[in-house]
């Protein structure tokens, strides 16, 4: 395992922190942790699964508004006229995820995925339906499903003043792009704590071997549990040579929370096995520390993005009653679980390792992981 010095990381303005700042931090592999045994995609991020795309929309406003939307596109056509196959799991449902019902009915996504606060989900619902009216080819549509997710960022954010608007969500929608994924502080991540830590946007991939089929799984996260935090197996408390307290963050005591996690894959799944893959991704919470406390809102969202696999429009005459498509068997799934657990894993200390220190409503401050800490600790021992 490579360890990149203190010194070094210092003197490339890794380490270090400020109040709402804009510091580069490192990622969990930037200090040579490597989670899991799987290789990463090329980007290590959601977008390693060709044709998706994320966009953020981040409200910072005076000292009281820290909120903001992100969005996950599956891929780069119209959705609703080229559903994808998907699937819901729940942790812990003390949640809002809208569209959820229908999901796990039909099997299918037709709009993007968008998070945001918890009293932003009517909004975000609204601004979707604005979105797939306005497509070109969906003139005629009358019924729409948007799935909005949410976990609660009224601990730095003053979520009652209801910031987010239509356009900040078809500004995220427009800004969706392929490519590096913004992490941390930022989009709907904004206001999220996590651990007693300032939480937020992580994402993170993992790349299946040839034998395995070389399918990519890709996870984005939006963070904002409690628990008792362990990286890589490790307990924080053990890292830090501080006994961390779930009272840390002034009174916070964060227990409760949420977590959405996004899973895509460009696996050919069905909705059964996307909702056995969504199932597994939860498992990452476990990994990092959590326990899906009664107060957390705790859902994976999974979907495949393999192009033969979308539902298009129905066919007229008997010819559009069936439709044949071809799947992974079941006894392929092991190596996707595995690729979903251990990118979930990492996203989620993606999350954390790139918050920025925020300081939000009534003086709040969640400070930032202290990852100068982590990487003097795994200097120490890197050859234990």
């Amino acid at each position: 395992m490579k360890f990149i010095p203190v010194l070094i990381l210092i003197s490339q303005g890794l380490l270090f922190s400020s109040l709402n700042g804009q510091e580069v931090r490192p990622r969990a592999r930037d200090l040579g942790l490597k989670i899991g045994v799987l290789e990463t995609g090329p980007l290590n991020a959601i977008t390693d699964v060709a044709g998706v795309r994320v966009g953020h929309q981040t409200i910072i406003k005076g000292s009281d508004i820290r909120t903001g939307v992100t969005v996950i596109l599956p891929h780069e056509g119209n959705i609703f006229q080229e559903k994808v196959p998907a699937a819901i799991s729940v942790a812990n449902g003390f949640g809002k995820l809208t569209g959820s019902t229908q999901v796990e009915e039909l099997g299918y996504l037709e709009t993007p995925i968008v998070l945001t606060n918890t009293l932003s989900v009517p909004v975000a619902c609204q601004a979707i339906l604005d979105y797939i009216l306005n497509l070109p080819g969906n003139e005629q549509v009358e019924s729409v499903n948007p799935v909005v997710g949410e976990t609660n960022d009224g601990w730095l954010n003053d979520i009652r003043a209801l910031a987010i608007t239509k356009q900040d969500v078809l500004a995220a929608i427009k800004a969706a792009t392929s490519g590096q994924v913004e992490e941390g502080s930022v989009g709907a991540g904004t206001g999220t704590t996590c651990f007693d830590f300032k939480g937020g946007i992580g994402t993170a991939s993992r790349k299946l071997p040839v034998q395995k089929g070389g399918y990519t799984v890709g996870v984005l996260v939006q963070t904002n549990f409690g628990g008792v935090l362990q990286i890589n197996g490790i307990p924080v408390d053990k890292i830090l040579g501080q006994k961390v307290s779930l009272s840390q963050m002034e009174g916070n005591g964060q227990v409760d929370g949420s977590c959405l996690v996004v899973v895509a894959t460009d696996a050919p799944l069905d909705s059964r096995n996307l909702k056995r893959l969504a199932k597994r991704a939860l498992a990452g919470l476990a990994r990092t520390g959590s326990y899906y406390s009664n107060g957390s809102g705790d859902y994976a969202i999974a979907f495949s993005t393999a192009a033969e696999l979308r539902l298009k429009p129905n066919r007229p005459g008997p010819a559009g009653l069936t439709m044949k498509i071809e799947v992974l068997r079941n006894e392929a799934m092991s190596a996707l679980f595995q690729a979903a657990v251990e990118a979930s894993e990492e996203a989620i200390l993606n999350s954390l390792f790139k918050a920025t220190t925020v300081q939000g409503q009534k003086g709040r401050v969640a400070y930032a992981l202290p990852v100068e800490k982590i990487a003097a600790y795994l200097e120490k021992t890197k050859d234990e």
